[in-house]
């Protein structure tokens, strides 16, 4: 399955890193069904900040993670490139993570919900419905 999603270009899902040594190729290290998943939520809910380091912000790990980054976990769902920190800009976060929970039939590829955080974390883990989980 191939997948490029259309709310959401390269620099906004990898490190400068791997932008750098990749460009477009780092496609190949997302999941597909993550990159579906970040549109859905961005078409019902509105613009999302996920990275921003391209742009000058401070953001570049909320994507995909590697062993350079302070946030690495070798079995978090974003070293897999299975995940997503998602910063709503029009839309409150709690608001969207309990209609997501409440409302899977609508996001069917989401099974991976990180609770009591300030950002959206989605994931697409190999798992059966929604798993939801603290930091």
């Amino acid at each position: 399955m191939h997948y490029i999603p259309s709310y959401f270009g390269i620099s906004e899902l990898v490190p400068p890193s791997v932008h750098n040594e990749r460009g477009e190729k780092a496609w190949e290290l997302l999941d597909p069904l993550l990159l579906e998943s970040i549109d859905a939520v961005r078409k019902m809910f509105g613009p999302m900040v996920i990275n921003n380091w391209a742009s000058g912000g401070d953001r570049q790990w909320s994507g995909l993670r590697t062993p350079d980054s302070p946030y690495y976990s070798k079995y978090s769902q974003h070293s897999f490139g299975r995940a997503a920190d998602m910063l709503p800009q029009d839309a409150d976060v709690n608001e969207i993570r309990s209609y997501i929970i409440l409302n899977p039939a609508k996001f069917p590829l989401i099974t991976g919900i990180e609770l009591n955080v300030s950002w959206l974390h989605i994931d697409v883990r190999n798992t059966k419905g929604v798993k939801t989980f603290n930091p």
